[in-house]
């Protein structure tokens, strides 16, 4: 195999956590007397973490202190609720476990709050992962390559051999960044022509495909 590592991005990679997500926001946003958002602009939303994605929810103009608010009530509602309908995508939990027989090491490197990533690790992939890192305080988030260049030290892998599985343009960059192959997938929260024009290096269409590229 040429690779030693995969690691995955989260949401829109490994798990469809869409509508969990876009029914915190609402909430938090319907609790500020504000606007909720359609599913398809939550999904435009996605992938820059959490402050970013409460800062585009909200309508332009809403200061800091409701930002910060807002914020804060869709953290607590996530973490009662971040289970109700996300589930794996197709194939993934099985594909991992297939690496994982055949030697391959498995993180995952998020942008979702720390907390989440864990709630959901244990959830959906108790076995399936040597770490999971989501956004926490002191490190920079991706596309920042910190994450990914502490799950590499921390597993002793060269970054040659090891790759990075995301579903946007900032997982994109975070691969470029950390000087790494990248495999983009297409199920996710961009859409094809979008991603496209980013110059992935390998985009794949289904987890069958992803069991390849990753496999060779």
């Amino acid at each position: 195999m040429k690779y030693k590592l995969a690691i995955f991005d989260m949401d829109g990679t490994i798990l469809d956590t869409l509508v969990d997500l876009a029914n915190a926001v609402n909430y938090a946003l319907v609790q500020a007397n504000k606007p909720q958002r359609t599913l398809m602009e939550i999904r435009s939303y996605l992938g820059n973490g959490m402050i970013n994605l409460i800062r585009l929810s909200a309508p332009e103009g809403t200061s800091q202190a409701e930002l910060d608010s807002i914020r804060a009530v869709f953290t607590d509602y996530y973490k009662a609720h971040c289970k109700d309908n996300t589930k794996p995508y197709a194939g993934i939990v099985e594909l991992i476990e297939e690496l994982r027989q055949k030697g391959m090491l498995t993180a995952v490197v998020s942008n979702k709050p720390d907390f989440g990533v864990q709630l959901l690790v244990e959830q959906h992939f108790p076995t399936s992962f040597d770490t999971a890192v989501g956004e926490r305080t002191g490190i920079a988030k991706k596309p920042a390559p910190d994450s990914v260049n502490a799950v590499l030290a921390q597993l002793n892998i060269q970054r040659a051999e090891a790759v990075y599985i995301g579903d946007s343009e900032v997982d994109l960059a975070t691969a470029k960044n950390a000087k790494m192959d990248d495999i983009i997938v297409t199920w996710g929260f961009r859409d094809e022509d979008y991603l496209l024009e980013q110059g992935p290096t390998t985009l794949v269409h289904t987890v069958a495909e992803l069991r390849e590229k990753l496999l060779q």
